[in-house]
């Protein structure tokens, strides 16, 4: 149940960051102000202000990831003495990319 849990908060992050999430919450906000605009002061505002930082963030986060991890499919390719364990890394969860770094330093 926990790594089905960790699996989904990960594919969620990555959901996240598509471009077309913006235009979901830009319709929360438009349909909020349609069918509420009592309710629609500074609050909302924030609460929309506060949702689009978050996605863009993660987006950028997402991008600077995927740029990180093509760089280094390109070395871990260009290096034949790199161990096979390493080219499937990024499939696995953040506990165990952890783990596997505190073993690898642990052995040299």
């Amino acid at each position: 149940m926990r790594t089905r849990l960790q699996r989904l908060l990960t594919d969620l992050g990555a959901w996240l960051s598509r471009p077309w999430v913006v235009g979901l919450v830009l319709l929360y906000a438009a349909l909020w102000f349609v069918f509420d605009p009592g309710s629609f002061g500074w609050h909302a505002v924030a609460v929309i202000a506060t949702l689009l930082m978050t996605l863009f963030i993660q987006r950028s986060e997402h991008r600077d990831t995927q740029a990180i991890h093509a760089k280094l499919d390109e070395l871990l390719r260009a290096n034949g003495d790199a161990r096979n364990q390493l080219t499937r890394l990024d499939d696995k969860e953040p506990e165990q990319v952890e783990e596997f770094r505190t073993r690898a330093q642990a052995s040299e």
